[in-house]
């Protein structure tokens, strides 16, 4: 499993933005400089993120993006979804539930890929942007 570059990209600009909210807007430019993402990569990163409510924007002088809500109530599944879609472990199909399998092994396969997928939704659910921040400032041990 992995978390896709625009997954990362978009949390990594969420990051940057809860790193360095001052109530002012935020401007692509000054993202892509801290975070050292390519700007017109970030700029389509940021409209999914508006479309997904997840940042708003402010146009002219002054204008960028700003969290829509307090970074503890911004939960990673939600910005690696508002990018990726729903996470899971793979492009499969439902396991058969009625003992009928058609092919050896496939169902019970199929049956942890989808374990699989919960857990991770559940566990980049249990994290918020609050959590991260915290950790890149050192305020709570990194996970391990």
């Amino acid at each position: 499993m992995k978390v896709s570059t625009r997954g990362d990209y978009a949390c990594r600009a969420l990051l940057s933005l809860s790193l360095h909210a001052e109530g002012s807007p935020t401007t692509t430019s000054d993202i892509a400089e801290r975070t050292g993402l390519p700007q017109p990569y970030l700029e389509q990163i940021l409209l999914a993120l508006k479309g997904a409510g997840l940042v708003t924007s402010k146009r002219g002088v002054g204008g960028g993006y700003l969290l829509s809500r307090q970074p503890e109530l911004i939960a990673l599944s939600e910005i690696v979804g508002a990018v990726d879609g729903p996470i899971v472990a793979g492009d499969f199909v439902e396991p058969h539930t009625d003992g009928a399998c058609d092919h050896e092994g496939r169902c019970v396969l199929l049956s942890v890929w989808a374990y699989v997928g919960d857990q991770m939704r559940d566990l980049l659910g249990s994290l918020t942007l609050a959590d991260i921040t915290s950790m890149s400032k050192g305020e709570i041990p990194w996970l391990e």
